[in-house]
């Protein structure tokens, strides 16, 4: 789901062609890759002329994949265009031309060409964007492209790279069962989809051995050679930081700019990566990358704006955008280190009705000390608040619901007896309101 709503400094040209491509969504979906490949015939096959592609699917930890990805390659000097969704306040996050954001000037451009191209035909927003980010990735000169899909593998938008220099596969879990299937097996399935015949695919840990089993499988029937995490690579804690030791390469590495444990299997898969490609990346390159490296609303800490400075002295605000049970998994993991300061952690949480809550939650309830529940603004998908209070309430989290997170948060401090730490969570969509609001 895609928020019609534009931020308030998007040019007026702009705001409306996005709004356009939106409205263009066809009434039944159809999961296919016929509407994407009839518009990239018809702007001249962009998706064939792009530098070397690393194609990224999973559930989690693709995005932050992608970024540890770009953080790395571009410490070497490399030019980079990154493809990612969603956005978390402006539509200009999906992409990224040779390192930097695309401009408002050439996004329009892109978008109008490919408007016209489609001739008001029945497609969804994220194929019509797609394309357009293909023919950017083709026109500007570049090193190489990260190419994240969107939803799934398969049939996903992103999916028309023929021979992609690496595909990768992250950590996969339930999410997205009503177009992807209601097993994680199933999930798989679809997310191998992206693999191509005889080329590499670097896939990380998977908790589920049914899962490794599909990608084996998968893997076998196309001549992929398979890097797999925990056997071919592996990363490991260490003093300082952590330890990365591959096929190619073994490396003492600072601990990464994003914080939490989970980070490491991505900062690995990404490393992976890198022993595949037609390039070099040296090693204090990947160190630097990993110092450098951003992926906001990922246990982002929030240390000013309006939202922040609500809080007393003493008081951390966090936000992330986890919404399925390994997102919950992961801000668990995280709960228990804090938990070693004293501070009780509280939640100022929101979802989408299509997601499943108490699967998200249950693992982070017994750390919760208390929780208010809102509605994500804008989305009419959304829980209402008493909606998500009531599915914390549920699992035993106390819990109340508040108009909007300011008051939340205002909610929260005023139980509170002393200084806690806050954590806003349950979806992108929700974190990129805040992060607007916040400034």
């Amino acid at each position: 789901m895609v928020s019609s709503i534009q931020p308030a400094d998007v040019p007026p040209e702009l705001a409306a062609v996005l709004d356009r491509l939106m409205r263009l969504h066809p009434k039944l979906i159809d999961l296919s890759l016929d509407r994407v490949r009839a518009l990239l015939a018809t702007l001249g096959h962009p998706e064939r002329r792009l530098p070397p592609v690393i194609h990224v699917a999973g559930t989690n930890g693709k995005g932050s994949t992608v970024a540890f990805l770009r953080a790395m390659l571009e410490a070497a000097g490399h030019r980079v265009h990154a493809y990612t969704s969603p956005h978390l306040v402006r539509f200009n996050e999906r992409i990224r031309l040779a390192g930097e954001l695309v401009s408002d000037d050439m996004l329009l451009d892109l978008l109008r060409r490919v408007e016209a191209a489609n001739d008001d035909a029945p497609i969804t927003y994220f194929e019509v964007t797609t394309c357009a980010a293909f023919l950017g990735f083709a026109e500007v000169p570049a090193d190489l492209v990260l190419l994240e899909t969107g939803l799934g593998g398969r049939l996903d938008a992103t999916n028309m790279v023929a021979r992609p220099a690496v595909t990768a596969i992250t950590r996969i879990s339930l999410d997205h069962t009503q177009f992807l299937g209601d097993t994680v097996t199933a999930i798989a399935a679809e997310k191998a989809g992206i693999l191509k015949p005889g080329r590499p695919c670097v896939v990380q840990a998977q908790p589920d051995a049914g899962v490794l089993g599909v990608l084996e499988a998968r893997a076998a029937a196309l001549g992929c050679p398979l890097s797999l995490g925990g056997r071919d690579w592996r990363v490991a804690p260490a003093p300082g930081g952590f330890r990365y030791e591959g096929t190619g390469r073994a490396l003492d590495l600072p601990a990464p700019a994003l914080p939490g444990a989970h980070q490491l299997a991505n900062a690995g898969t990404a490393i992976a990566c890198l022993e595949h490609l037609p390039l070099t990346v040296p090693d204090a390159a990947v160190a630097e990358g990993m110092r450098r490296v951003s992926w906001p609303a990922r246990l982002q800490r929030l240390t000013r704006g309006p939202l922040v400075d609500l809080l007393p002295p003493g008081w951390e605000l966090w936000l992330d955008g986890g919404h399925n049970d390994s997102g919950g998994a992961v801000l668990a993991e995280q709960a228990r280190d804090w938990a070693a300061d004293g501070k009780p952690m509280l939640l100022v949480y929101g979802m989408l009705g299509t997601k499943r809550p108490a699967d998200f939650l249950a693992p982070l309830a017994p750390h919760v000390a208390g929780l208010a529940g809102i509605a994500i603004p804008d989305e009419d998908k959304t829980l209402s608040a008493e909606e998500a209070a009531a599915a914390a309430a549920a699992l035993g989290i106390p819990s109340v619901a508040a108009e909007d997170a300011a008051a939340a948060l205002r909610r929260l401090v005023g139980e509170a007896g002393g200084p806690a730490r806050v954590l806003i969570c349950g979806s992108l969509y929700l974190a990129g309101t805040i992060l607007r609001e916040n400034g």
